[in-house]
C-alpha cells in the first residue's frame, strides 16, 4: 500500500503564522495527507490546537532582532543546526511539498528544501511581506498571501488566497448578526499578543463615556495584558460598565459569533476572523508592526466599509466614544459593515491553499 503523502508546514512562533498553518494542516488531513509541523520550541507553545495526528518537530532557530551581541553572534550556528535536523528529517521522509507560514523558526525546513529540492510555497497573512518570506519569495515555487492587495517587490507574483482560519471560526462563518438596539449588547476587544496597551488605555474610558440608555446595555469582553488588568477592571468599575476582563480567551469565535462590535488590532488572524464570520469593527492597527503592515492589513476591510480605522496616533477617547456611539444606535449601519465584512471575507481560504499544496505536488510526481 502507497505511503501517503507528506506535508511539511514551517511556521514561526505566534498565533498569527501558527493558527492559518493549523487551518491548512486540519484540510489536508482531511483529503488524505500526513503533515508534520516544523517549529521552534516558542512555536510549539501555539500548537497545541492542531490534531494529534500531526507530528511536531521541534528544530532550532534564532533572529538578529533579539537578544544581546552573543545571542546575535550565535545566530548562524543556531541556524545552521536547525537547517541539519530539517534536513536529516527530509531525507528520512521526503516531504512532497513544504509550506512556510513565516517567521524566523520557519527558515531551517524551507533552506532545507531549497537544497534538497523539494516543491516550496510560502503563505504570507500580511499585506506586507515579512522579513523570512521576503528572502524565500524568489526561492519558492508559489507564494500565496492572506491579505489583499499584497505590497510586494516587482516581478514577485502571488495568488489571493485568503488566510486560513481554524475548523472553530469556520464553525460559525457567517453566523447570523443581531444588529443593536435597546437590548443586552456584547462588544468584543482584542489586542493581540503585542502592543495592546492603548486598547487598555483608551477603550474602557471611551465606553464608560457613553450615554448611560446605551451604555446600561453593553457587556465587554476585554483581552488585557496580565500586568494592565486591575486598573482595567477600575477604568471599567469607574465608569459603570459591565466587563469580564482577562489576559486570554479561548472562546474568540463564540464571542465574536455573538457580539455586535469588535474592537481590535489589525492582526492578520484577527481581520481573518472577523471578516469569515462577519462583524462590524474598529480597528487599531499596531504602528510598530514590521513594514507597518496592521495598516496594510486594515484596508481590506476600510475599503469594503466594513470597518472604521483609527491610527494610533489619533486614537482618543472621545473619537472612540462617538464611533462607538454612532455604530451601536445605527443598526442598519451596523448590519451593512457586518455585511461587508462577511463579504471580504474568505471562509475557503484553507481549500484555496490546499489546493496550491496538491498541484504543486502533482508537478513534482513523475
Amino acid at each position: 500500500m502507497a505511503k501517503q503523502p507528506l506535508l511539511l508546514i514551517a511556521a514561526g512562533g505566534t498565533g498569527g503564522h501558527m493558527f492559518p498553518a493549523q487551518a491548512l494542516a486540519e484540510v489536508m488531513l482531511a483529503r488524505g495527507w500526513r503533515v508534520v509541523l516544523s517549529t521552534d520550541a516558542r512555536g510549539a507553545r501555539y500548537a497545541g490546537g492542531f490534531p494529534d495526528t500531526v507530528r511536531i518537530e521541534q528544530v532550532r532557530a534564532a533572529t538578529f532582532a533579539r537578544g544581546g551581541a552573543l545571542d546575535k553572534l550565535k545566530v548562524p550556528l543556531v541556524l545552521a543546526a536547525g537547517f541539519l535536523r530539517a534536513a536529516l528529517g527530509m531525507i528520512l521522509d521526503r516531504p512532497r511539498v513544504v509550506v512556510g507560514f513565516g517567521g524566523y523558526p520557519s527558515i531551517p525546513a524551507l533552506a532545507a528544501g531549497l537544497v534538497l529540492r523539494v516543491p516550496r510555497m510560502i503563505h504570507e497573512q500580511n499585506g506586507v511581506l515579512g522579513r523570512v518570506n521576503q528572502y524565500f519569495a524568489r526561492r519558492v515555487n508559489k507564494i500565496a498571501c492572506g491579505t489583499w492587495p499584497m505590497e510586494m517587490a516587482d516581478g514577485i507574483a502571488a495568488a489571493f488566497t485568503g488566510n486560513p482560519v481554524r475548523a472553530a471560526v469556520l464553525e460559525r462563518a457567517g453566523a447570523g448578526y443581531i444588529p443593536p438596539g435597546d437590548y443586552p449588547m456584547d462588544i468584543l476587544v482584542i489586542g493581540g499578543s503585542q502592543g495592546a496597551r492603548i486598547l487598555s488605555d483608551v477603550v474602557p474610558e471611551a465606553i464608560g463615556a457613553l450615554p448611560e440608555e446605551v451604555k446600561r446595555n453593553i457587556t465587554v469582553a476585554h483581552q488585557a495584558r496580565p500586568e494592565d488588568i486591575e486598573r482595567v477592571i477600575a477604568a471599567y468599575n469607574a465608569g459603570g460598565v459591565s466587563a469580564e476582563i482577562a489576559p486570554f480567551f479561548a472562546d474568540i469565535p463564540r464571542r465574536l459569533s455573538e457580539c455586535q462590535l469588535v474592537i481590535s488590532r489589525a492582526g492578520a488572524s484577527s481581520v481573518a476572523d472577523i471578516s469569515v464570520i462577519g462583524r462590524p469593527s474598529i480597528l487599531v492597527p499596531y504602528a510598530a508592526a514590521a513594514g507597518n503592515h496592521q495598516a496594510a492589513n486594515a484596508r481590506m476591510l476600510s475599503a469594503a466599509d466594513a470597518a472604521v480605522v483609527y491610527p494610533e496616533s489619533q486614537l482618543t477617547s472621545e473619537a472612540l466614544r462617538d464611533t462607538i456611539l454612532s455604530i451601536l444606535t445605527n443598526p442598519k449601519a451596523a448590519e451593512a459593515m457586518a455585511r461587508a465584512a462577511l463579504g471580504a471575507g474568505r471562509a475557503d481560504a484553507a481549500n484555496h491553499l490546499a489546493d496550491m499544496v496538491e498541484s504543486l505536488a502533482r508537478k513534482e510526481t513523475p
